[in-house]
């Protein structure tokens, strides 16, 4: 099926007889970053990668648009971003296609994406004029004490493949409406999609008269990350990824005393109990396995089944996969696309011999897709296997469409093999029970940074904090009060008196 990529035209992203394609003027290298489609491996494009002379200009710049940005107030900082939410509505369509196309998650998960950015843009548009502060009552007569908060400055964003464009937004657009500005380094897998979304900044950054370097876009592999995180002129580095990743970045930005923010791996499980409703149970574990072919970091990877009806419920979800549609993203009727590239399906194919060889038992068989409709080689069936939740496979994360099941006695029981996994990210438990909800919620239940009740694992909404604990970072993102880590706290004391008393009652007299 042939794609017509005239979407691309919309998003500023031309395409050259060379076989290049380029929308932002970044680099001027002749090192060309490819971006296959997983859909169909057909080369979109390519960026060319930034040199670290190009990204010493970068830094530079972005340095000097921070001395007009951070002088602004914060509402006309929001007034710009609320431009850009509405710039990102009107290229909402070709956008989720691009993110579709160039990722390979379903196109309904593409607009998602995007509306995801919207969202967050009309979050933090709220947010320019909430950055509160506190006032506090002094020891000390006629001294008044409060509290307030500035920008930090460069903020270097490093997102993932798996969500393109939302989760830079996560960080953009609260850092913006804080006063800092951003360099965005987004994934070599997806390329595209960040010249996209900056090509559309520009336009807004343009239309108000406003130095580019506000926002900036850097592009390339682990080696343009490691410029960034590095450099002591980037205040906060937020990075998302997995935990090994995660682990080589918070290294180095703790080496030079930086500040990072992480967002890594996750193991995620749902408990389910012998009052759960069974549909919200196959509809909360389906999509949450198979949604995005199981490559999100709220992935459900597994689920923890009373015994009493362990049966019933993997012969639903057995029947349940048998209805999945695989095949294009692009095509409405499609429920799961391809994995990103090559090497993830080598390690989804690795992940099944482990789980053959640790001695689990395959309810749903898994395996490489072929034929001229799988023509990338990307596409993989989702499966499920029945295992205990020691076995080593387990208790690291695949990045694809594979659930595993597993039984347990007492709800004490399940929620320690929930929390026995090295990552804490998000987690859910079906039930009708409010007992059983209140003491999975309570601080001897879920270990993790997100729990749901009666919903699955995946998908979060903007309001709320995101992030989670253990090897998942503990960063948070996105809402609540995550727009404190783009700033620093600042306390001030005033003496409005005519007297210069010390704190705690010292005496100093000369």
């Amino acid at each position: 099926m042939a794609i017509d990529t005239r979407f691309l035209t919309k998003l500023g992203i031309k395409k050259f007889n060379n076989g290049t394609s380029t929308g932002l003027k970044s680099s001027n290298s002749k090192n060309y970053q490819p971006s296959p489609s997983p859909v169909d491996g057909h080369l979109i494009g390519a960026v060319s990668n930034t040199t670290p002379k190009e990204y010493d200009k970068v830094i530079r710049t972005a340095e000097a648009a921070y001395a007009t940005w951070k002088m602004m107030p914060a509402p006309k900082r929001g007034e710009i971003v609320r431009q850009y939410g509405e710039a990102l509505r009107r290229h909402k369509e070709p956008l989720g296609r691009l993110v579709s196309y160039e990722m390979g998650k379903s196109l309904q998960e593409g607009y998602g994406e995007v509306q995801e950015m919207i969202d967050i843009c009309d979050f933090a548009v709220g947010l320019s004029r909430q950055l509160y502060g506190l006032t506090m009552h002094s020891e000390r007569s006629q001294h008044r004490m409060y509290e307030q908060w500035h920008p930090l400055g460069i903020v270097g964003v490093i997102s993932a493949f798996n969500f393109p464009v939302a989760v830079w937004s996560w960080n953009a657009m609260i850092a913006l409406v804080c006063g800092d500005v951003v360099v965005w380094k987004p994934s070599e897998k997806t390329p595209l999609c960040g010249v996209a979304c900056m090509n559309i900044f520009q336009e807004v950054l343009k239309a108000n008269n406003l130095p580019e370097g506000i926002v900036s876009l850097i592009n390339g592999d682990y080696r343009v990350g490691e410029l960034l995180t590095q450099d002591t002129r980037v205040a906060l580095i937020s990075a998302t990824g997995s935990t090994r990743m995660g682990k080589i970045v918070g290294a180095a930005v703790a080496a030079r005393l930086g500040r990072s923010l992480l967002e890594l791996g996750g193991n995620n499980a749902i408990i389910i109990t012998p009052e759960a409703d069974l549909k919200i149970v196959l509809t909360g574990a389906v999509f949450g396995a198979v949604g995005t072919a199981g490559q999100r970091c709220t992935t459900t990877r597994r689920l923890i089944i009373h015994q009493s009806i362990f049966d019933k419920v993997t012969r639903a979800l057995v029947k349940a996969y048998k209805q999945i549609q695989i095949g294009n993203p692009l095509d409405p009727k499609n429920h799961m696309g391809p994995l990103i590239d090559i090497q993830a399906v080598y390690h989804y194919q690795k992940a099944l011999e482990a789980i053959k060889n640790q001695g689990g038992k395959m309810l749903v068989q898994g395996g490489v897709l072929k034929g001229r409709k799988y023509g990338s080689g990307c596409y993989v069936l989702p499966c499920i296997a029945e295992v205990t939740n020691d076995l080593p496979i387990v208790q690291s994360e695949t990045f694809a469409p594979i659930l595993y099941v597993m039984s347990y006695r007492t709800l004490d029981e399940a929620i320690q093999m929930q929390n026995n996994v090295p990552q804490g990210l998000s987690s859910a438990i079906m039930t009708n029970n409010m007992r059983e909800a209140e003491q999975f919620l309570s601080a001897a239940g879920s270990d993790c940074g997100i729990a749901n009740v009666n919903i699955g694992t995946s998908g979060a909404e903007i309001g709320g904090a995101f992030g989670g604990e253990k090897e998942t970072g503990g960063g948070r993102e996105s809402g609540s009060d995550a727009w404190k880590a783009y700033m620093r706290r600042q306390t001030n004391t005033i003496n409005w008196g005519k007297e210069l008393p010390l704190a705690q009652g010292i005496k100093f007299n000369i």
